[in-house]
């Protein structure tokens, strides 16, 4: 995403309790599930409509871990038939994986720069307070 983010605000309609990871996910992404999950509940910024955006980040971590121990093993070059180095085509997953769980970390409020943005306001906290 380009340009401003937009400012992330608590919802009435907000997720209260945090749900269990799909059991379709790899241990990977259910493990980022699990630490990311507990954070965006309490920020009452996630509804319903927000979870296939929950979903894909875990499932870019995840991707983006599986790709990176594929290269631990097997290295980030190979030989083809020819005798010419290539790169590792997990390394293409991994940077993908890396870029996809980058932007939605920022969607979501996950990094460091969009948590220091004045991003969550509370209803409560309106003009009057500053007439004090």
């Amino acid at each position: 995403m380009k340009g401003t983010k937009p400012k992330l605000v608590q919802d009435k309609k907000a997720i209260s309790a945090v749900p269990r990871a799909p059991s379709w996910m790899s241990k990977d992404a259910r493990t980022e599930w699990r630490r990311i999950m507990p954070l965006l509940v309490e920020r009452k910024i996630l509804t319903e409509g927000d979870m296939a955006s929950v979903e894909n980040y875990c499932l870019a971590v995840a991707t983006a871990r599986e790709a990176s121990r594929e290269l631990q093993k097997e290295g980030h070059t190979y030989k083809d038939d020819k005798g010419l180095i290539k790169r590792h085509p997990a390394s293409l997953v991994m940077r993908d994986a890396i870029q996809s769980s980058r932007q939605l970390a920022a969607e979501l409020g996950l990094t460091p720069v969009s948590r220091s943005r004045p991003s969550i306001r509370d209803d409560a906290d309106s003009d009057d307070d500053l007439l004090e």
